[in-house]
């Protein structure tokens, strides 16, 4: 699974920035999905093979901040990211004159810097409220990688105030970009319904369905980790959860664009041939 996340996220990567046809914002932000895909998988997938093939889950406590740090930094900037793309269809549908003139490659860099940085800013203060913690020893977490809410559970010293201001702090980060999305698809929807032919209202709406896709499949696994481990704690079934949105969900993304996107599909058909050109030039030289 790791490896297919990864090559199919690099074919991406590799897809959009070797076709000319493909330098438009919208793949722009799904390139550096994909590179934010390849990163947070990256973050817990190979800790967790050591750990089988060592027959154990030891992990220090700065190893373990480390680890939870580079995952919500990535983790956010997917959320962060998906947000952008949002924009960029509801400007693409409700504003299409304007689209060059709004969707400028500043703006695009602007935005996938504003979301880093964001992502970075909500990592930190997840550390700080963290290390104010009791260190723990010999504590087991009920997970295959080291999550906030796992670890305030561990906590000798009391934890409210923490909780508190973790899942306020997290709320915020979740809050805003899934406002933002639901913001857009509100414009886009009210837009297609004013579409009086039906041919006109599929073409408008085909092109938001890869994001759905993957929109609902991050956000609702990731929502429901926190929720769940929150109303109904269950740590067999947190783990399941963190699995759908930790690995799952950065696997399947390039699935669903490559599938649902025939640009996408274009693209690498014509780096398949280029390669078999290439190669088939040496074999005969």
């Amino acid at each position: 699974m790791y490896l297919i996340a990864i090559l199919g996220n690099l074919l991406i990567i590799l897809a959009v920035s070797s076709d000319s046809h493909l330098h438009t914002p919208m793949y722009f932000f799904l390139s550096h999905l994909s590179l934010a895909d390849i990163c947070f998988i990256s973050t817990t997938v190979p800790k967790m093979i050591v750990d089988i093939q060592t027959h154990s889950r030891v992990i220090s406590h700065g190893d373990c901040l480390t680890q939870m740090s580079f995952l919500i930094i990535f983790g956010c900037m997917d959320g962060m990211l998906l947000t952008a793309m949002a924009y960029d269809r509801f400007v693409a549908i409700c504003h299409p004159l304007h689209y060059p003139a709004i969707m400028h490659p500043r703006l695009c860099c602007f935005l996938v810097l504003v979301s880093f940085f964001i992502s970075l800013l909500d990592s930190q203060l997840h550390n700080l409220i963290v290390l104010q913690l009791t260190c723990f020893k010999d504590a087991k977490i009920f997970n295959f990688f080291c999550d906030p809410s796992q670890l305030l559970r561990l906590a000798c010293s009391g934890t409210l105030t923490n909780n508190i201001v973790m899942y306020f702090v997290g709320a915020i980060s979740g809050f805003l970009p899934i406002s933002g999305i639901f913001f857009s698809y509100y414009k886009i929807v009210s837009s297609i319904l004013r579409v009086p032919s039906s041919g006109g209202k599929y073409r408008a709406f085909s092109t938001c369905g890869s994001h759905l896709s993957v929109v609902c499949l991050f956000y609702g696994t990731g929502i429901g980790v926190y929720l769940g481990s929150t109303l109904f704690p269950s740590p067999r079934k947190d783990v399941v959860a963190s699995i759908m949105y930790a690995i799952v969900s950065p696997m399947l993304n390039p699935f669903i664009y490559s599938l649902r996107n025939r640009d996408i599909k274009r693209a690498l058909w014509r780096e398949k041939w280029k390669c078999c050109y290439v190669c088939a030039y040496k074999g005969m030289r």
